[in-house]
């Protein structure tokens, strides 16, 4: 995994570098380089951890 892939674990909150207009996503499943998100504007995608890193959004 790349990036910050390696510490995302199931209720974190991301977003895809490539489709900011997919909006906010939450975590899944991270299992290996296999990211499972639920994206706000485009649903559940399986996003290539390997490939992409996702940016963690800092919520307080």
């Amino acid at each position: 995994m790349i990036g910050t892939n390696a510490i995302l674990h199931p209720g974190m909150l991301v977003r895809h570098p490539d489709h900011p207009e997919w909006g906010l996503g939450q975590v899944q499943s991270s299992i290996d380089d296999r990211i499972t998100v639920t994206f706000a504007e485009a649903g559940k995608m399986v996003i290539d951890g390997s490939r992409i890193a996702l940016l963690l959004v800092q919520h307080d």
